[in-house]
C-alpha cells in the first residue's frame, strides 16, 4: 500500500465545530446595537479565573457558548462549569458548544470541580453540562457526584445546577432533584412553535414537565428557566409561555438576547430593544415569578449569586406575608 506524504508541510484540516451546519445556508448577521456591544475582557481578574480553569483541565459553558460576559463574570470570579465533556450530541441550531460523539466521562472531573470552587472561593457555583444521549442516564449520576463533591469541599457554597432535559431517560433526573441542589434550572429557550427549526431534538412539554416534577418532588427547590428572544417569536407567544412556567411552578424566569454564533446558526430576526426587555420584566413580575431577569445581555448564569440572593429574599418576605 503506497504511503503518501505531504510535501508542502500543509496542516491538517481541523475538524468542524458544527458538521451539521456545513450545508446550511449562510445568513446575514445583523449589525449589533451599542447597548449590546461588550469590551474584550483584559484584567487581572479575568487572567487568574482562566489559569484556575485551564490548570485543572475543565471546561466552562462561558467559552464554549461564546458568552458575551466572561469578561465581567471572570473578573469577579464567577464562571459556569460546564461537565461530562465539551462535545454535545444534540444539534440545536442557535448553540456554539460543539457536536458529534463526545468523550468517555471523566471519573475524575466532580473532585476537579470541587477543588477549583474551593480555590475560587465562591459563594455561589453554577454547574452545567451537555447533552449525553449516549449515556443511559443522560449524565444524571455525575451531575449527583459534582454536587457531592462541591458540598464536601465547600460545604457553605450554594449550588445552582442547568441540566438537560434527560429525554427518554426515565427516572433519572429523580436522582439529581433527590442530590438537592438549590437551584434547579432548565431552559425552554424558545416558544414551542420555534422548536422544530430551534430545537429539534427537544421536545417543548418534556422540558416543561421536568421542572414541574421538581416541585412535585422537592417543593423547597428553586426551579429557574430562561428563553431567548429576537428569533421570530411574538410577544404574545412569550407571554403565553410564562404563563406555561407558572403552571409549573417555576420561580425564576431569565429573558436575553439571541446573538448569532455564526452565519450558519439559526437567523437572529432583530435585536430587541431595553424598553421591550424592561416591559417582558414587569409583565413576568406580575404573573407572580419570584425573580426576574430580563435585558439584553442577560444569561442563564448572569449575575447567578446575587440573584439567588434576591430570590431567597423574595420567597422569604412572600412566606412572611402569607403568614
Amino acid at each position: 500500500m503506497a504511503t503518501l506524504i505531504d510535501l508542502h508541510n500543509r496542516p491538517v484540516p481541523a475538524k468542524p465545530r458544527h458538521p451539521e451546519k456545513a450545508n446550511r445556508p449562510e445568513t446575514d448577521v445583523l449589525r449589533k446595537p451599542k447597548w449590546i456591544r461588550v469590551k474584550a475582557p483584559t484584567s487581572e481578574g479575568y487572567a487568574a479565573t482562566r489559569k484556575i480553569v485551564k490548570d485543572k483541565g475543565l471546561v466552562t459553558v462561558c467559552e464554549e457558548a461564546a458568552c458575551p460576559n466572561i469578561g465581567e463574570c471572570w473578573e469577579k470570579s464567577h464562571a459556569t462549569f460546564m461537565i461530562l465533556g465539551e462535545i454535545c450530541t444534540r444539534a440545536c441550531a442557535f448553540c456554539n458548544v460543539a457536536t458529534g460523539l463526545p468523550q468517555d466521562v471523566d471519573a475524575y472531573e466532580p473532585g476537579k470541580i470541587a477543588e477549583a470552587v474551593f480555590e475560587m472561593g465562591l459563594q455561589h457555583v453554577v454547574i452545567t453540562s451537555v447533552d449525553r444521549d449516549d449515556l443511559a442516564d443522560g449524565g444524571a449520576q455525575h451531575f449527583v457526584d459534582v454536587i457531592e463533591a462541591i458540598r464536601s469541599k465547600s460545604p457553605k457554597t450554594t449550588i445552582e445546577i442547568l441540566t438537560p432535559d434527560f429525554l427518554r431517560k426515565g427516572d433519572a433526573p429523580n436522582r439529581v432533584i433527590d442530590a438537592r441542589p438549590d437551584v434547579f434550572n432548565h431552559n425552554l429557550e424558545t416558544v414551542p412553535r420555534l422548536y422544530l427549526s430551534i430545537r429539534p431534538g427537544a421536545r417543548y412539554y418534556h422540558s416543561l414537565r421536568l421542572l414541574e416534577r421538581v416541585k412535585e418532588r422537592d417543593p423547597s427547590q428553586f426551579t429557574k428557566s430562561g428563553l431567548m428572544v429576537g428569533l421570530g417569536e411574538t410577544k404574545e407567544e412569550v407571554m403565553q409561555v410564562m404563563d406555561d412556567m407558572r403552571s409549573a411552578g417555576i420561580d425564576f424566569l431569565t429573558i436575553g438576547q439571541y446573538l448569532q454564533p455564526t452565519r450558519r446558526h439559526a437567523e437572529l430576526k432583530r435585536f430587541v430593544t431595553p424598553e421591550e426587555f424592561k416591559a417582558y420584566e414587569t409583565i413576568a413580575r406580575a404573573k407572580g415569578f419570584l425573580m426576574v431577569a430580563a435585558s439584553p445581555l442577560t444569561r442563564s448564569s448572569y449575575h447567578a449569586d446575587s440573584d439567588f440572593a434576591q430570590l431567597r429574599a423574595a420567597r422569604d418576605a412572600k412566606l412572611g406575608a402569607g403568614a
